[in-house]
């Protein structure tokens, strides 16, 4: 996923998350509003209680990978800001990128 396409700030963060627009399932948190660039953005955060720095940065290379197997950024047409929730860990990758597609697909109707 291209630098352009994240959401690096931490106020770019709390202005997504305080519009308080929302979906969530069993191992995700999406928070999302009308993308303002040409591109949509994602945001992803990873709470210490997963893990430590290297079981983190894992977490978020896979839910990387997901987002750009299952999002088009230049079409889709919002900013997100997704959570990992701890029951991410219990279940493997598919069945975390098909819960996610879900969420992708509910936020978008």
């Amino acid at each position: 996923m291209k630098k352009a396409y994240r959401i690096r700030k931490n106020e770019e963060f709390a202005s997504i998350i305080s519009k308080k627009h929302s979906r969530n399932s069993a191992c995700f948190v999406m928070y999302y509003e009308p993308k303002k660039m040409d591109n949509a953005r994602v945001g992803i955060s990873v709470s210490k209680k997963l893990g430590n720095a290297v079981q983190r940065n894992r977490i978020k290379r896979q839910v990387r990978e997901m987002i750009r197997a299952l999002i088009d950024f230049e079409t889709f047409p919002l900013d997100v800001v997704i959570i990992v929730r701890k029951s991410y860990l219990g279940r493997d990758f598919m069945a975390n990128k098909n819960d996610l597609e879900i969420l992708i697909k509910k936020a978008i109707i």
